[in-house]
């Protein structure tokens, strides 16, 4: 098992160059159709010859499975390459977003899969990537940028290395004592942030883990209340003994904020926000809360009273190892933008005050 060779993948993705992706000895060279270019597609498939994966999610929608199939987050569809399938129509195939826009496509048909466990791990590596899980694929012995094993997939593991990077005294608008603490890991670029409130003495503390939302903190959107709780959550821990605010990159509750910023595009649609992550063929919910309680170990507090509507962060925290003595609700008035949104969160994915 080697994280790297995953984030190495990961990179390579991002900047539209092919991987290899195996499991079991079996594997495929890939593409990914979001990131790909014309001239790379042309470089990778001259022949015009690599099929289409796509989740079983996005397949079932463009009815080439099954809904018992399309149950399994990480089953792939083999979709055959048709000899008019080029780069925008793969990509309308790739995002649902485009349905409305070009909802005549097809007639497509699916191809079985010969190395199955890989092109989950492949499909699995792009939603680590925060790209959609889709992909031109060939099979052979074809020269690609970087190859991952699916154990490597497997093993990229943001908290099983995070570590604390440097410390610094943050005056805030809540507490004018603060203090703020940067946290990374050797594979993951993006940095976790935790704020400390109040002097810290043998109580308890207070805790929220806050997942970044750019729209709602910085520019102020009203189709979340993740804005509003950020600062609701600072002031009830400055209010308590002392606490702490873990800051999350993990936008889009996971999916990354350009995935995010489709799925509000679904929900403009009619879709909720569930089934518009579904659509995406992502998890309704991909955070992972144990870099929390990674973050919480490193700074050596094992029990906290967790400011939350959310009953799945409680879970999280202890299967990790952290005892939640408390949960603390936190209240957020609605507004005619977010409503929808918050009964969604009370309905279908268990949110209470």
């Amino acid at each position: 098992m080697n994280p790297r060779a995953a984030a190495r993948a990961i990179d390579a993705l991002h900047r539209g160059w092919p991987v290899t992706i195996s499991a079991g000895g079996k594997g495929y060279a890939l593409l990914a159709v979001e990131s790909a270019s014309d001239a790379a597609l042309a470089a990778f498939d001259p022949a015009g010859a690599a099929d289409l994966l796509i989740a079983a999610a996005r397949a079932e929608t463009l009815k080439l499975t099954n809904q018992l199939a399309a149950a399994e987050p990480d089953h792939g569809v083999l979709v055959e390459r048709a000899p008019w399938m080029d780069l925008p129509l793969a990509m309308a195939v790739a995002d649902p977003v485009q349905d409305l826009a070009s909802p005549m496509k097809g007639p497509f048909r699916a191809k079985p899969l010969t190395a199955p466990d890989a092109a989950a791990a492949a499909l699995k590596l792009a939603r680590l990537a925060g790209i959609l899980p889709a992909f031109f694929l060939l099979e052979g012995d074809i020269a690609t940028e970087a190859a991952a094993d699916a154990l490597d997939i497997e093993s990229y593991d943001d908290a099983a290395r995070l570590a604390i990077a440097t410390r610094a005294r943050l005056p805030v608008a809540a507490s004018e004592t603060a203090e703020i603490i940067a946290f990374r890991s050797p594979e993951e670029p993006q940095e976790h942030i935790a704020l400390i409130i109040g002097k810290r003495d043998a109580s308890v503390p207070v805790v929220r883990l806050h997942s970044e939302c750019l729209t709602g903190d910085v520019l102020g959107s009203l189709k979340c209340d993740c804005g509003p709780q950020l600062h609701q959550a600072l002031h009830q821990i400055a209010d308590a003994k002392w606490g702490v605010l873990l800051y999350l990159r993990q936008e889009g509750r996971g999916i990354g904020l350009v995935n995010k910023l489709r799925a509000y595009a679904l929900q403009d649609q009619g879709f909720d926000t569930v089934d518009a992550n579904i659509r995406l063929g992502f998890a309704i919910d991909a955070r992972d809360f144990s870099v929390a309680a990674r973050m919480l170990h490193l700074l050596n507090i094992d029990r906290v009273n967790l400011l939350t509507n959310n009953p799945k962060k409680v879970e999280g925290l202890e299967q990790a190892g952290v005892s939640v003595g408390k949960r603390l609700p936190l209240a957020i008035e609605a507004n005619p933008h977010n409503a929808h949104y918050l009964t969604t969160k009370r309905d279908r994915t268990g949110h209470k005050l």
